[in-house]
């Protein structure tokens, strides 16, 4: 009895974690016109609030992940939300671009803490025939706090200001420090005895920079020498890797592992395959639609909800069915989502959006949580935290990609304007060339799903 309670404790910590993340860049999100027009923000610029933090987080992820092994994942998941919190404090007081883009940095530096422990901590305190209803729980609470971002977050800026958003967040961090002080009594950490090497952490962290950055800034020849000298720093951190003793990014955790290694491709094409849907769509709304925050946010919040619904039922059916196979459905029906919104046009009723928004809730929720628990079952206890920042690395990458292939088509096809009535056309044509791009990716990413089942 004790030792359930004390899962639930965990599993209520690391929930509340996995809310308050995503609800901050949901939220954010919507919040972007009103930010811009109050600092003089071009669409570029905004576009920065967003990318800058996802950025710091993913550049992060795999070091702290190893920190979080070796010196206990606990601390630095602690350590994390105290960043975040203080971070999204600065962001509310923040009296200029500059200011509120170097404390975005800050808090997904936090973040990164926070994405490379709670996954492990989880993983760690539940046995594996229970993981995927805790997985699912979580990711319910992830989208949930997804959900209500858009919503809560038009309300507040419309009725507020955009900064009450970030007010909300430090209480919510506080509350979330106070209950690990309080009630967390426990720490993993598996790996005590080995050590962590910081300049392999600052390769890794060079090396993924230059390809998530360089992609932002393409077609400039600026982006390809970044992401050249990317993957070129990747080679050279292989190999720093394949000959330390102790790694931060042990390469047997790949060796011979089927299901890890192609269940983090499933997770990075699906992320880069959806992420920018909630980033089209807002603009579509607002720009064509003429929809406030508040309203495009009800809109919105349709995706999301399904899959903080559904996730918890995917979670406990992945516990009794081969994962592998649920979460390559759940790939399939987000590829029919993807496919329904290549044919928005200024006419489109709200209803036809929904049901494709509806679409890509049912396949997001029956993928994410069945894939999250098939990789951290794959691999052993001392890699947890790893494994952990491997999965969030994946998400983020994604997440870049996604959001870097609707600015480069936007800027190939549309130019860099302001979205005015003139200009409509070119955006729901340049919409309509995206989702097609990430309908494909999605498909593809099907495939890289089935062929975990073949040896299974």
């Amino acid at each position: 009895m004790e030792k359930n309670s004390s899962r639930n404790i965990v599993q209520y910590i690391i929930a509340l974690s996995s809310f308050i993340i995503p609800f901050l860049g949901s939220s954010v999100n919507i919040a972007l016109p009103a930010i811009g027009s109050e600092f003089g923000m071009n669409t570029v610029s905004m576009g920065w609030i967003s990318t800058a933090y996802l950025l710091a987080a993913g550049v992060f992820l795999v070091p702290f992940g190893r920190i979080a092994d070796i010196h206990g994942r606990k601390r630095i998941f602690l350590y994390g939300m105290l960043i975040v919190t203080l971070a999204s404090l600065l962001c509310g007081v923040s009296g200029s671009e500059s200011l509120l883009l170097i404390f975005r940095v800050l808090q997904g530096f936090g973040s990164s803490m926070v994405f490379s422990t709670g996954i492990a901590i989880l993983t760690s305190v539940f046995p594996p025939e229970k993981r995927g209803k805790a997985m699912g729980i979580n990711v319910a609470f992830t989208y949930a706090g997804l959900s209500t971002g858009p919503v809560i977050g038009g309300f507040l800026t419309q009725y507020f200001s955009w900064r009450s958003i970030f007010f909300l967040s430090v209480l919510l961090g506080v509350f979330i420090i106070l209950t690990v002080l309080l009630k967390l009594k426990d720490e993993w950490a598996e790996a005590q005895t080995e050590t962590f090497r910081i300049i392999d952490s600052l390769f890794y962290a060079m090396a993924l920079f230059g390809v998530m950055y360089g992609f932002l800034l393409l077609p400039g020849i600026l982006g390809a020498i970044l992401i050249i000298v990317g993957l070129l720093g990747f080679v050279g951190f292989g190999l720093l890797q394949s000959r330390s003793k102790s790694p931060i990014l042990d390469l047997i955790i790949f060796k011979g592992n089927r299901s890890f290694v192609l269940s983090n491709l499933a997770a990075l094409i699906n992320y880069s395959a959806t992420f920018a849907v909630g980033f089209l769509l807002s603009l579509y709304l607002q720009y064509i639609k003429g929809f406030d925050p508040r309203t495009a946010g009800l809109v919105l919040v349709i995706q999301p909800a399904i899959q903080a619904l559904l996730s918890p039922y995917a979670g406990r059916l992945s516990d009794r069915s081969d994962p592998h196979k649920i979460s390559s459905l759940g790939m399939l029906l987000t590829v029919a989502g993807l496919l329904m919104m290549i044919f928005i046009s200024e006419g489109t009723s709200i209803l036809y959006i929904g049901l494709g928004l509806a679409l890509l809730g049912v396949g997001f929720a029956f993928f994410s949580s069945p894939n999250t628990s098939a990789i951290m079952n794959s691999v052993e206890k001392r890699f947890y935290g790893v494994a952990s920042g491997i999965v969030g690395t994946m998400r983020l990458i994604g997440q870049v990609f996604s959001m870097g292939t609707a600015t480069l088509v936007f800027a190939l096809h549309m130019g860099k304007v302001i979205v005015t009535p003139q200009y409509f056309g070119k955006f729901i044509e340049s919409s309509s060339i995206i989702f097609i791009i990430l309908s494909i990716l999605c498909f593809a990413g099907v495939f890289a799903s089935l062929a975990r089942v073949k040896r299974a």
